[in-house]
């Protein structure tokens, strides 16, 4: 019964494209209602990206896409405390129009996901103006803030990550040579 039913809506549906009087489009969704992976891009207006500042390029081309931005709270705090400091910053960018989701990951660690990309580099510098605000990780670059440990204040470095990854690599490398049992490779 269910599957006749299926098959006359699917008629009926042919039939009313074929009248003209409905399109082939699933329902005709508006643009805004698509999810984010199906809506054309913004267009870039290229006169307002300033050559000297790459930011302003990445500001142009995240416009109207969702971004997440990683934050650290400065000192040692526990979980509730994170949650405490990270939910008055996620208030004042509220109340200055700023559409903020957060999400605690750690003891001390935060992702801020902005439904505008656009407003990242406002976002990041409003946050590393922040006395507990250790540093904020935003495109793979990391952006010391006011509560960031003397050493740790080095402006844009990369993620520590990579370049951990490299030292791994380097070491597995030395370790398989130096395993070896003889120096010369024998042929069987």
């Amino acid at each position: 019964m269910e599957e006749m039913l299926q098959h006359q809506g699917r008629l009926c549906r042919r039939w009313w494209m074929k009248m003209g009087l409905c399109s082939s489009k699933d329902d005709d969704i508006e643009e805004g209602d698509l999810p984010e992976h199906k809506r054309p891009p913004a267009p870039i207006d290229f006169s307002k990206i300033d050559p000297g500042k790459p930011e302003s390029i990445l500001k142009l081309t995240k416009k109207g896409k969702t971004l997440m931005m990683f934050v650290t709270v400065s000192g040692n705090p526990t979980e509730k405390e994170t949650e405490e400091i990270t939910s008055l910053w996620q208030g004042s960018l509220f109340n200055a129009n700023y559409d903020v989701q957060r999400f605690i990951v750690g003891s001390n660690r935060a992702i801020f996901m902005l439904r505008d990309g656009g407003y990242a580099w406002e976002i990041k510098d409003f946050l590393i103006n922040q006395e507990r605000c250790a540093d904020v990780t935003l495109e793979g670059q990391v952006y010391p803030g006011k509560g960031a440990d003397g050493n740790e204040r080095v402006k844009n470095k990369t993620k520590p990550e990579k370049a951990k990854k490299k030292d791994a690599e380097k070491k597995s490398n030395s370790v398989k040579e130096d395993n070896r049992a003889t120096n010369k490779r024998e042929e069987l």
